[in-house]
C-alpha cells in the first residue's frame, strides 16, 4: 500500500494534498497497489480524499491536531503505516511535510526523496530540481520502505473516483504530547495563501517604497493573484515577511510569477525557478533574471505597470 499524508483546513483538502493525492494514485497504479490516506485535525468535505484515488482515509479528527507538532505527528504516521504495512509514504513538500520527512525516514528506516518534481520512471527512480532549479537530479531508493515528498504544482491534481472508506483515527492525545506550544496563532484573511496560489505578482526593490505598491496590489485584484517580495523588501518591512519568497522564504511554484523591479539574485531565484512561467519587469536588461524569463520587459514598472493594469481590465471586461 501506498500512504499519503494530507491536510486541510477544517473544510476542504488544500491544494498541496490533491497534488499528493493525484501522484500517490498514480504510483499505486503503477505499483498494482492501493493508495490510503492519513489527515490529522477535521476535516468536514472527507468525500475529496475518495474523488482524488484513496480507498481509505485514516481521519484524527482532533481539535487540537490544528497545532502542527512534527514529534507527534511523525508517531501517528508512523503508527499507521506500519499498522497497514505500506511500503511507500508520499508527503507534501511543504512546510509541514520538510519537517516530517527527516523524522519518519529513521523512524521508518525509509530513503527519503525530498521535492520530487515528477513521477518515478520504470526503475522507481524519483527526479527532483537541484542547484537552485539548474539541473534535475535522479534518485533510486534501495530500503524496503521509501518516503518522497512532491514538490508544489509539479504534479497536477487530477480527479480518480474510488469507494473510500473513512476510517477514525482514535489517537489519545494530551497537552503533554506537544512539546511545542501555539501561543498564537495570525490568520490572513481575504487573500490567497502564496503556497496556493496559481498566479503570483510580486515585486522588490525597484518600487522605491511601500507606497508604491498600489500598482502591484491592483494588479493581484485584476489577476487574482497572490503578491509576493523579495527579502530585501520584507528586510525594510515594505511588506509583510509572509509575502517573502526566495531561498531563506517561501519556495513556491505558480503557473505565473511576475517580477516587478527584482534583479533575480540567485537566492530569490531559489524559490521561484520551478515556476511554470516567469515574466520579468526591470529597468536594468542585465538584471540576471532575464535569463530565467520567458517573457520580459526592460522598462521602468511606474510606466509599465499601469498600462499593464490597463490592458489586462480591458482584456477582463471584453472576455
Amino acid at each position: 500500500m501506498i500512504l499519503v499524508y494530507i491536510e486541510s483546513n477544517g473544510e476542504q483538502l488544500k491544494k498541496s494534498s490533491l497534488e499528493v493525492l493525484t501522484y500517490g494514485k498514480k504510483m499505486a497504479d503503477k505499483m498494482g497497489v492501493a493508495m490510503g490516506a492519513i489527515c490529522l485535525g477535521p476535516l468536514n468535505n472527507t468525500d475529496q480524499a475518495g474523488q482524488y484515488g484513496a480507498s481509505t482515509l485514516w481521519l484524527a479528527n482532533d481539535a487540537k491536531l490544528q497545532t502542527f507538532d512534527s514529534r507527534l505527528f511523525t508517531k501517528i504516521i508512523a503508527d499507521t503505516f506500519t499498522a497497514n504495512n505500506a511500503t511507500v509514504l508520499v508527503l507534501p513538500f511543504n512546510q509541514n511535510g520538510k519537517a516530517l520527512g527527516p523524522r519518519l525516514s529513521v523512524r521508518l528506516k525509509a530513503g527519503l526523496v525530498a521535492g520530487a518534481c515528477a513521477l518515478p520512471n520504470d526503475q522507481m527512480q524519483f527526479a527532483k530540481n537541484v542547484f537552485s532549479g539548474k539541473a534535475i537530479a535522479h534518485y533510486a531508493i534501495a530500503s524496503n520502505h521509501k518516503i518522497v515528498s512532491v514538490a508544489s504544482n509539479s504534479i497536477p491534481a487530477e480527479t480518480a473516483p474510488t469507494s473510500c472508506t473513512v476510517t477514525p483515527l482514535n489517537v489519545s492525545i494530551s497537552d503533554a504530547d506537544f512539546k511545542v506550544k501555539s501561543i498564537k496563532v495570525e490568520k490572513v484573511s481575504g487573500d490567497i495563501p502564496l503556497s496556493e496560489a496559481e498566479l503570483v505578482v510580486s515585486a522588490g526593490r525597484g518600487l522605491k517604497g511601500a507606497e508604491n505598491w498600489g500598482m502591484i496590489e491592483d494588479c493581484a485584484k485584476i489577476l487574482g493573484a497572490a503578491t509576493a517580495c523579495s527579502r530585501a523588501v520584507a528586510d525594510v518591512h515594505w511588506r509583510p515577511h509572509h509575502e517573502h519568497v526566495g531561498q531563506t522564504g517561501l519556495a513556491i511554484s505558480p503557473n505565473l510569477y511576475i517580477a516587478v523591479g527584482i534583479s533575480g539574485a540567485i537566492q530569490h531565484l531559489a524559490g521561484v525557478s520551478s515556476s511554470k512561467t516567469i515574466v520579468v519587469i526591470n529597468t536594468d536588461a542585465d538584471a540576471p533574471f532575464f535569463k530565467a524569463a520567458d517573457y520580459g520587459i526592460v522598462g521602468d514598472a511606474f510606466e509599465v505597470m499601469p498600462k499593464l493594469n490597463e490592458a489586462l481590465r480591458k482584456f477582463k471586461s471584453n472576455n
